[in-house]
């Protein structure tokens, strides 16, 4: 029997795991042990505070410019592979809308947070392939695009600043 690692990230964890491999009589059998590790903070979700953009920069690797608004301020991360992840933070500090576009789906718990389940919740029994709209009371996330080409868009809508619409949150 051969143990195999393969160290990198596999479904938003990082850590190493090890498959073994052992072939029997015309059978494969395949054991998989997962060795997380939990040095990688989350990432900063609707409604959490400023401060997790800083940890994001660096769980994506990623370059962080900001661009003060009326009201609020965008925090932008660019990885290297060309994702972009725009966190749009209010005066008191607080993520009231996230924008991804990039070559891959964002890790969607990860992304909203507290707020997943009533995504979830939301398109459960929905074709989760294609397009997707959610709109909720205090709750609204978009989903599009296609391999290498993939955009989500959520915000809440009780923490939206005075004068900010979702025309600005692109």
């Amino acid at each position: 029997m051969k143990i195999r690692p393969f160290r990198g990230n596999v479904a938003g964890v990082t850590g190493v795991i090890y498959a073994a491999v052992r072939k029997t009589t015309g059978c494969v059998a395949i054991a998989v042990v997962a060795v997380c590790s939990s040095t990688n903070p989350a990432w900063g979700a609707l409604g959490q505070a400023r401060d997790s953009v800083k940890a994001d920069a660096q769980t994506l690797k990623g370059s962080v410019t900001i661009k003060d608004m009326p009201g609020y301020s965008v925090h932008q991360i660019t990885r290297p592979d060309g994702a972009v992840l725009r966190e749009y933070v209010s005066q008191d500090d607080r993520i009231f809308a996230v924008v991804w576009q990039g070559p891959t789906m964002p890790n969607l718990p990860q992304l909203l947070g507290s707020t997943y389940p009533t995504f979830q919740q939301a398109t459960q029994g929905t074709n989760r392939r294609g397009p997707l709209s959610v709109r909720v009371p205090g709750l609204v996330v978009e989903t599009s695009g296609h391999p290498r080409a993939f955009r989500v868009r959520a915000y809440l809508t009780n923490l939206l600043p005075e004068g900010v619409t979702e025309d600005a949150l692109q």
